[in-house]
């Protein structure tokens, strides 16, 4: 997998997790702040989307996780 494809997997599995410990009807409930976390993620997200720029990008690259898949002729 590529480094944008792990973003988006890493990404909607915070999203998921903090929505799940922060909505009270959900059975792994722990605080309602974890909503904050899920607002910090999709920031993140958004402005990765406008500047390309991504913390966990950096660290996936330094970790070996290539860019991008190159294009079939």
């Amino acid at each position: 997998m590529t480094v944008e494809r792990w973003i988006r997997v890493i990404a909607g599995t915070f999203i998921l997790l903090s929505l799940a410990f922060g909505i009270e009807a959900s059975p792994l409930y722990l605080s309602k702040w974890w909503l904050a976390f899920t607002a910090f993620v999709g920031a993140n997200l958004l402005q990765f989307g406008f500047t390309d720029v991504c913390p966990l990008g950096w660290i996936l690259k330094k970790l070996g996780v290539p860019e991008a898949r190159a294009a079939c002729p």
